[in-house]
């Protein structure tokens, strides 16, 4: 079984925001061999999107939800990430689906901006983002800019 956690960066735990940096860290600066700097300063000013385990306590998913103005004239959504131990069960499809309900009912904008990894693009197409860019080198990988449009 797994819980949702949807927090501002005040009220993340200790565990917890180690939990987030380390998964992040594993997977986009260890796995995807990608030497960049996580900690952009944006996490404070950001909402926290976690899928724990509830068997053991653990960060299995986690995104970051980025209101508008901050990095983007949108509200986006960046840094998901599912744990290598935890992917092919579809919980990147439920990240991003809570994600979204959470931008529609608390944040009532009617637009979310994504840079997503090119290879990436079938999957967010599937939960409605449109492609809104050529493929640019973001951190030595290619991305596009995709856009989804909420009815509100």
């Amino acid at each position: 079984m797994f819980a949702w956690e949807v927090k501002f960066f005040s009220e993340l735990s200790a565990l917890r925001l180690y939990q987030v940096l380390k998964l992040r860290q594993d997977i986009f600066v260890l796995e995807q061999t990608c030497f960049y700097s996580d900690m952009d300063n944006l996490d404070q000013k950001s909402i926290h999107v976690l899928l724990i385990s509830e068997e053991d306590d653990d960060l299995v998913a986690y995104c970051r939800i980025l209101p508008a103005g901050l990095s983007d004239p949108d509200v986006a959504i960046g840094r998901v990430v599912v744990a290598e131990n935890s992917r092919n069960q579809g919980l990147a499809k439920k990240l991003m689906k809570k994600a979204i309900e959470f931008v529609n009912e608390e944040m009532q904008v009617p637009v979310i901006k994504i840079s997503a990894q090119s290879h990436l693009q079938t999957f967010y197409q599937s939960l409605g983002f449109v492609t809104t860019s050529e493929p640019y080198d973001e951190d030595d990988i290619e991305h596009i800019d995709m856009k989804l449009t909420i009815s509100i």
